[in-house]
């Protein structure tokens, strides 16, 4: 099946300072997620950066959430906090969004579905930290709301590899074409 790259964009998800630095030996991971960044720009296929980031006062953490409460008490991952800002490694251009979300989805709480929207995008190649976070949450919601999917099973990183390889493995591909960055541009023509 063919892409319309018009109607296509790049999610890069969560390379954020304070992420990327917990990934420092998968220098191999950040190079793809890189290389695939390059390619959308080559080919003309919109770059989305997601991030999450909270208010000051952390407004939108309730305490019995148990993967966030926990950033409420450290007095970082604000909007402006330094952990919070995207990667100079995939430095967004200054017309590329930053969507900043406030759960693990990259839908959840952003903005992310009225720039989708604007832009009539279709097909969503995903990519980013951590495969078993915002990358499987992005792509189950997403499937939800009927975009096509593509994962980068190379420019996703995950704390455990084993997690990583049973989600591009078998799960993902039940909702998305799950291929490297490689034949992903060798796709782009």
């Amino acid at each position: 099946m063919q892409t319309n790259h018009n109607k296509t964009a790049l999610l890069v998800m969560d390379m954020q300072n304070g992420i990327v630095s917990r990934f420092a030996e998968h220098e191999k991971g950040v190079l793809s997620i890189q290389r695939a960044v390059e390619a959308a720009r080559r080919h003309s296929i919109p770059v989305i950066f997601v991030r999450v980031a909270f208010s000051k006062g952390y407004p939108e953490i309730n305490p019995q959430n148990k993967a966030f409460s926990a950033i409420s008490k450290s007095s970082g991952m604000t909007v402006s906090d330094i952990a919070t800002q995207i990667h100079e490694s995939v430095k967004p251009k200054t017309d590329e969004p930053i969507v900043t979300k406030y759960r693990v989805s990259a839908f959840a709480g952003s903005n992310l579905e009225v720039v989708l929207r604007s832009r009539q995008i279709e097909t969503l190649i995903l990519s980013g930290i951590a495969t078993s976070g915002v990358v499987l949450s992005t792509l189950r919601e997403a499937a939800d709301k009927d975009y096509a999917l593509k994962v980068l099973s190379d420019a996703c990183l995950d704390a455990d590899p084993e997690v990583h390889r049973i989600l591009t493995e078998k799960v993902f591909p039940r909702q998305a074409d799950v291929l490297t960055v490689d034949a992903w541009i060798d796709s782009l023509g």
